[in-house]
């Protein structure tokens, strides 16, 4: 059975997305935009929103990046026993640094950013709604893939893993699953995915 990750908040031990935007965005912006996710904005919204307010140079932000977000333990050992996909709301810019210095070769589904002084400009991979949630999600990501197991952790996960066959969830994801009646499974580290699969 094919593996899928999540990567902010679920690779990584926090939200690289959420760092960035703490340390080189508007913090007032971020906290407005989120207050609004899946009431008035749409998550593709609320990124864009928040990374506007980001004009550091993207060679500045990813050398922050690099020395400053942590992967979340096991995650090595996973990547290298069942060669996951990772499936981001994130940007390849930002997540694919962090891959290198782990010195792992995966592959990434994710958006791309345009680093301009003026305000970041995301670039989505996908602007079609889908027809189960309504939004562009990364259920569009896995069309065609079969039988997979899921592991996410908040807001952008929720499509998918109702997708998936089998559910690793812990944070919003799990408390959202949970609140439905959702069978999955919690997890801490990569360590406790591996021995349940």
């Amino acid at each position: 059975m094919k593996v899928v990750l999540d990567w902010d908040g679920t690779v990584t031990e926090t939200d690289g997305l959420h760092l960035v935007l703490l340390e080189f965005g508007d913090e007032k912006i971020y906290d407005a935009a989120e207050n609004e996710l899946g009431r008035d904005l749409t998550l593709h919204e609320v990124i864009a929103m928040e990374f506007e307010s980001v004009r550091a140079p993207l060679e500045e932000v990813v050398a922050w990046m690099v020395e400053n977000v942590r992967i979340r333990n096991g995650f090595a050992e996973l990547a290298r026993r069942h060669r996951p996909l990772i499936v981001s709301s994130g940007f390849h810019e930002l997540i694919e640094p962090v891959l290198d210095r782990e010195g792992l070769e995966v592959d990434v589904v994710a958006n791309r950013i345009d680093s301009r002084p003026d305000g970041w400009r995301a670039q989505f991979r996908n602007a079609d709604p889908c027809s189960v949630c309504g939004q562009p999600c990364k259920r569009a990501d896995i069309a065609g893939l079969g039988e997979f197991a899921y592991a996410g952790d908040g807001f952008s996960d929720r499509c998918i893993a109702l997708a998936a066959t089998r559910i690793f969830a812990r944070d919003g994801l799990a408390d959202y699953l949970e609140a439905r009646g959702v069978p999955f499974e919690r997890f801490e580290d990569f360590h406790d995915v591996i021995r349940a699969l």
